[in-house]
């Protein structure tokens, strides 16, 4: 989900100067002045920066997403188990009240038939061998129904725990969500005060020093050494070349980064964790000089993008809001580590 980070520049400072005479401050009317609209690069810096900024909550966003998921299914378990408990309970009283009947019908039992009908098994089973007056088949009833009692308690209280959870990550899901969405926003604000020809000039500068570093999304098809399931999945990858970046897509009309690594490895038949850190933590390390096709690539050290190595130095990869699957260099970010599926 990391954002495409270009090394950055030697920082320049920008110096506006404004001159006025002193002795003629006193005697001028006061005048407001518009603060000067950024520039091309200016704003290209900043929209970069809000960019980057949003990679961090992206990829916590689709760790929560992934927690949230596994939660609900844990919720939808406890619920079922639950349910079934329940019919569990509903038949053993059921059965229960057939045996009181019959034992009445034949004169068998006293009141205490009542009780032994009482909603609550625990407090009937004192009273009743208090009072010396239940019989074997009984007592075995009432412990099954005490049994299951105490299983519905324990699975009530471990659903509501899972839902208490669920509704904590859904919660932490929408924060994270809107961090992003913040980020971006301001993002395409930003592109949004420029003038058509900035604009134009500004996807210009993109493409020329895009081709400088030998970086292409142009749709191709891969004739590397790759075989078996590392060339399905980078046949898959080079099929998405040209589709946008979104954050949180896994395709497949768009992808972020992990989104992208993880639906190109699915098509041969194997299954990856969700984020770049799950990914990372999970795959068998080896060293940049060991490379093969279909070793994801992981750039920088904050464990929010990868890629996939294609061959030749290059890897193929989701960059960032606005730009598209492309394939670049390796090099053109800091190399960081590589695992093997």
């Amino acid at each position: 989900m990391g954002s495409h980070r270009k090394p950055k520049p030697p920082s320049r400072a920008r110096i506006a100067t404004l001159g006025l005479s002193v002795g003629a401050v006193g005697l001028l009317p006061t005048q407001s002045f518009a603060a000067p609209q950024p520039s091309v690069d200016e704003v290209r810096k900043q929209v970069e920066k809000l960019y980057e900024e949003a990679t961090g909550p992206t990829e916590q966003y689709n760790g929560v997403l992934e927690q949230q998921k596994k939660l609900q299914r844990e919720v939808d378990g406890a619920q079922d188990r639950l349910a079934r408990k329940q019919q569990e309970m509903n038949d053993l009283r059921e059965k229960a009240g057939t045996l009181a009947a019959a034992q009445y019908r034949s004169g068998a039992v006293d009141s205490s038939v009542q009780l032994f009908l009482s909603s609550d098994p625990d407090e009937y089973l004192e009273k009743a061998q208090a009072m010396g007056r239940t019989s074997e088949r009984q007592a075995a009833a009432l412990r099954a129904m005490q049994d299951v009692q105490r299983q519905i308690t324990q699975e009530r209280e471990s659903a509501a725990k899972q839902l208490k959870a669920l509704a904590d990550a859904r919660a932490e899901a929408k924060e994270k969500k809107d961090q992003v969405q913040a980020k971006l926003t301001k993002a395409r604000k930003l592109l949004n005060s420029l003038t058509s020809a900035q604009r134009a000039k500004m996807a210009a500068d993109q493409q020329r020093e895009s081709a400088a570093a030998g970086i292409s999304k142009a749709p191709a098809s891969y004739n590397g050494p790759a075989s078996g399931r590392a060339k399905t999945a980078i046949e898959f990858a080079y099929a998405q070349l040209g589709k946008p970046y979104e954050w949180g897509a896994t395709g497949p009309d768009s992808f972020d980064c992990s989104g992208l690594i993880g639906a190109a490895w699915r098509t041969a038949g194997v299954s990856l964790p969700r984020t770049v850190k799950q990914m990372y933590d999970s795959g068998r390390k080896v060293s940049k000089a060991d490379l093969q096709p279909g070793d994801i690539i992981y750039w920088y050290n904050d464990n929010q993008h990868n890629g996939m190595y294609i061959g030749n130095g290059k890897a193929i990869h989701a960059p960032r809001t606005g730009k598209t699957v492309e394939i670049t260099p390796i090099s053109y970010m800091p190399f960081f580590a590589a695992s093997r599926p």
